[in-house]
């Protein structure tokens, strides 16, 4: 299927609207803000973006002449809702792949495979090779495998939705990787926080609900 390169702004909007639908399907279709969050993460995102709303809906409009993006009407708030799979031409398996390319940069195969399993869990890092080499045979091609950098052990690959990529492009520094990774797990540690806080809370409501119905609390043997 023919399609235009995007922009970097339309690319960061659709791989969010991928992103979201899986990670946060509760507040799946967008609102405009917080497509707009979504665009301007500071984890995961690579490049970091700090775009606008008006940015946001301009890319919107622009994955909208494409059929990639549709919005979604019967609600107070205006949202948005991504048709990647059909619009590309590709598998939900390829969208996700695709998407962690759009949003993290170049990647390894196994990188991919990690970085992936919340919207699409594959089985080992041979079959996520198997759809980027069908990726990269489709005409327009999807992807391209980079050269294998300098002391590198892997090759990573990039996408082609925005055009062609230098393939001088350096591989990002350790100390960019290891920024990343400690942003993921500080933000891993803040979830696992918050889930422990709200876990004491409901525990705290069962007790008292059983105290007030003169039943034995969950975790307090019978006698």
């Amino acid at each position: 299927m023919s399609l235009r390169p995007l922009s970097i702004e339309e690319a960061r909007v659709l791989a969010v609207l991928v992103e979201k639908q899986h990670t946060v399907p509760d507040s799946y279709p967008l609102s405009l803000n917080a497509l707009t969050l979504g665009c301007n993460q500071k984890t995961a995102r690579e490049p970091v973006l700090n775009l606008t709303e008006a940015q946001v809906l301009e890319a919107v409009n622009g994955l909208r002449e494409l059929s990639l993006v549709t919005e979604v009407s019967g609600s107070r708030v205006v949202r948005f809702d991504h048709n990647a799979a059909r619009g590309l031409g590709v598998p939900s398996q390829s969208v996700a792949l695709l998407t962690i390319l759009m949003l993290r940069g170049p990647q390894t195969a196994a990188e991919l495979r990690l970085h992936s399993e919340r919207l699409h869990r594959f089985a080992d890092t041979s079959s996520v090779e198997a759809f980027l080499d069908e990726l990269a045979s489709k005409a327009p091609a999807r992807v391209v495998k980079l050269p294998r950098a300098p002391g590198a052990r892997e090759s990573r690959w990039a996408h082609l939705l925005c055009g062609e990529v230098s393939i001088d492009a350096p591989a990002p520094t350790m100390a960019a990787d290891a920024a990343g990774l400690a942003d993921e797990v500080a933000q891993l540690r803040a979830e696992q926080t918050h889930m422990a806080a709200e876990l004491a809370d409901l525990r705290v409501l069962v007790q008292r609900l059983a105290a007030e119905l003169g039943m034995p609390a969950a975790d307090t043997p019978n006698t």
